[in-house]
């Protein structure tokens, strides 16, 4: 009986989840957008398209997800805003890889997603077969820092949503080239 309520709170939390960023997307709490995140949401319960859980959402690494993608969100507007009206470009871009985390490639749609909002990033490719993306990066003097900040996205996107075949406990494997 715990393990269908575990289950049912686990679903729920998801779909949750899914319509607050569907409509945070179209930034306008309105019927339509709701009932459009609910349809996206149970959709993709319903083919299936979620991670397989271990029907446990862990909220405290998730929370720190989310603060993390909040601080990135503003530093990145603030940094591009900046970048944008410098009267020079002191940009030095390049193109890095980064290998993700064992388990990670269970959530690379996210992962791709929230490291778009990482100041000065911009996913240019993925394998997931690999388990390595591809980085655009305006400042190519902080491919370390930004390669960690992967890595700990990535950490915590696993250890939030764990899926059946991922340990929590696998070391951070993140490199640059």
């Amino acid at each position: 009986m715990k393990k269908i309520f575990n289950a049912l709170v686990s679903r729920s939390l998801l779909v949750l989840s899914i319509t607050a960023f569907w409509v945070g997307l179209w930034g306008e709490i309105s019927f339509a957008n709701v009932a459009g995140g609910l349809v996206l949401a149970i959709g993709i319960l319903a083919l299936g398209l979620s991670s397989p859980t271990s029907n446990s959402i862990r909220v405290k690494p998730l929370v720190k997800l989310t603060w993390l993608v909040l601080v990135d969100l503003v530093t990145s507007t603030a940094s591009v805003a900046y970048e944008a009206i410098r009267l020079s470009d002191k940009t030095d871009e390049s193109i890095i890889a980064v290998d993700l985390p064992l388990g990670s490639q269970r959530h690379l749609f996210l992962l791709t997603t929230l490291i778009t909002v990482t100041p000065g990033t911009a996913v240019v490719d993925a394998d997931a077969t690999k388990g390595v993306l591809y980085l655009h990066l305006l400042h190519h003097e902080k491919a370390e820092a930004t390669v960690n900040h992967v890595v700990t996205l990535a950490e915590l996107s696993c250890l939030g949503l764990p899926s059946i075949d991922h340990l929590p406990t696998t070391q951070p494997t993140g490199t640059s080239t």
